[in-house]
């Protein structure tokens, strides 16, 4: 496994992706499951989800995973849970907006894999229906949702989700001119939280660009 760079060995509709269903049943692969929350649990071609167990965690949303797994957070992760644990969750889990690992987004596939959404989606629900009160959700994708034309629809997927769930929604640090919430690399450990209160109004502009 290597962690510096994923490059996506095909489209994810070629490479055999796992139910969410599946992918939850645990195989051989060892690490802390009582420290960890890790879907699939083996390292593969897309993550559902990634990160820590714990009764208020905070959900982190990026664009999409690259090598990270347990006990091994690449510098967007670390900065990821330091921001969550600054404001005083006790945990943080990383999720995406879309599943598929590359860690450059020019290396994303060209067209969205209907069956990788749909399996992340149900990720996101099953995430949001494990939260003890109500759903914190830290908006995190930076520009680089501009990168493929499926990904604001995925987004809009998401708020619909997280609307059946009365999450709240979350920025940090400075927003772009275009609106986009800031990527969590390079935000101090104490950046504080705002809220996304234009999330609609945010959402509406992508489908206009």
């Amino acid at each position: 496994m290597g962690l510096n760079r994923h490059i996506p060995a095909c489209d994810t509709k070629d490479s055999g992706v796992l139910s969410f269903e599946e992918a939850l049943i645990p195989t051989a692969v060892d690490f802390d499951r009582e420290k960890w929350l890790y879907v699939p649990d083996h390292y593969s071609e897309y993550r559902y989800i990634l990160g820590t167990r714990g009764l208020r965690p905070l959900i982190c949303i990026g664009i999409n995973p690259s090598t990270a797994a347990p006990d091994r957070l690449d510098n967007t992760l670390k900065s990821a849970q330091r921001i969550a644990l600054g404001n005083g969750y006790d945990s943080f889990i990383m999720f995406n907006v879309y599943a598929q690992r590359a860690t450059l987004p020019d290396d994303m596939e060209k067209e969205l894999n209907p069956v990788l959404h749909r399996e992340n989606m149900k990720a996101f629900s099953w995430v949001l229906s494990h939260v003890s009160g109500t759903p914190d959700i830290w908006a995190a994708w930076g520009a680089i949702i501009e990168k493929r034309a499926y990904l604001p629809g995925c987004v809009r997927d998401m708020a619909a989700i997280g609307d059946q769930f009365g999450a709240r929604w979350f920025t940090a640090g400075a927003r772009s001119r275009a609106g986009h919430p800031h990527h969590p690399l390079y935000l101090k450990s104490d950046s504080p939280l705002d809220p996304f209160a234009d999330l609609q109004e945010y959402l509406d502009s992508l489908s206009d660009r």
